[in-house]
Parts: C-alpha cells; sequence; structure tokens
C-alpha cells in the first residue's frame, strides 16, 4: 500500500473516532436510487439469475485538523433475491466538486482497497448513528437519483 493510501486510511480512521466523540462537524450528501420503483431500476441477467441495479454517491465534507476535506463514494449495488455483490469507488475531488458522476469524477479517483473501503464504510456507518442520536453536527441530505447505464459502465 502506498503512503497516501495509508494516510487516509489514519486520516478516515481518526474522523471516525473525532465523529464518535462529537468534535467534528459533517455535511453529509446522499443521492440513491434504492427507494426508487422497483419496477423502473435497471436489471442485468448473469448466468440465469437476474440482478437488480441501484445505486448510491455519498459526499463527506468536514474540517479535519483545520483543513477542509471532501470525500465522495460510490457503490453500484447488484441485487438478486438475497444476494448483494456491489463494486465501490472513493473520490477526493477539490472541494466545491459536487458532481454525482463517475465520469466526472474519475480524475479524483483514490486507489482504494479493502481496508479502505471499510474504513469509509465505518466512517457512514458511525455517521448514520449520530443520526439516530440526532446530532447537531451531522446536516445530512438524502434525494434520489435516476439510475442511467451506459455501455462499459463500471
Amino acid at each position: 500500500m502506498k503512503k497516501k493510501e495509508e494516510q487516509l486510511i489514519r486520516k478516515v480512521t481518526d474522523m471516525i473516532q473525532k465523529t464518535r466523540e462529537g468534535k467534528l462537524h459533517w455535511d453529509i450528501q446522499c443521492q440513491t436510487t434504492e427507494y426508487n420503483d422497483p419496477a423502473k431500476k435497471p436489471v442485468e441477467t448473469e448466468e440465469g439469475e437476474t440482478w437488480v441495479i441501484d445505486e448510491c454517491f455519498v459526499s463527506y465534507e468536514c474540517t479535519h485538523k483545520g483543513k477542509d476535506f471532501l470525500l465522495i463514494t460510490y457503490e453500484q449495488i447488484f441485487t438478486c433475491g438475497q444476494k448483494k455483490k456491489s463494486c465501490n469507488l472513493l473520490f477526493m475531488p477539490p472541494m466545491g466538486i459536487r458532481f454525482y458522476d463517475v465520469d466526472t469524477l474519475a480524475p479524483y479517483a483514490v486507489k482504494a482497497d479493502q481496508m479502505l473501503t471499510y474504513e469509509a464504510h465505518m466512517l457512514w456507518l458511525t455517521i448514520l448513528e449520530k443520526c439516530k442520536d440526532k446530532s447537531e453536527r451531522i446536516k445530512l441530505d438524502v434525494s434520489p437519483r435516476k439510475l442511467v447505464l451506459e455501455q462499459g459502465a463500471i
């Protein structure tokens, strides 16, 4: 693992702890197809199984140790009955880039191994816990989005 990825893992781990301690203010924006009409969701058939496709973008913004921080995660989720599989991407664009489009975000992609993907997921779970506790330090905005698959997509 490269030094940059190791630093990001340490930073996100520290942010999780500081979030649990109520020391960070977060502005979270989420766009998801999860709650859209299932009949209108795209599907993919693989080896006789039909997989329903969803996607979710989450933008995490805060100030950490005096510096602005922005992380955008993308997850494409395939569901077939009780089975699920997903593809996860992480991006660190400049502040102000809030386009929820993989092609637009591609130049800001972060090489994410299992550990970094896990820490990003733990950050999401920690933020959701704080939302359940009615934390005033978390601003969460969830909105629907339409999934349009292009040839050669993830």
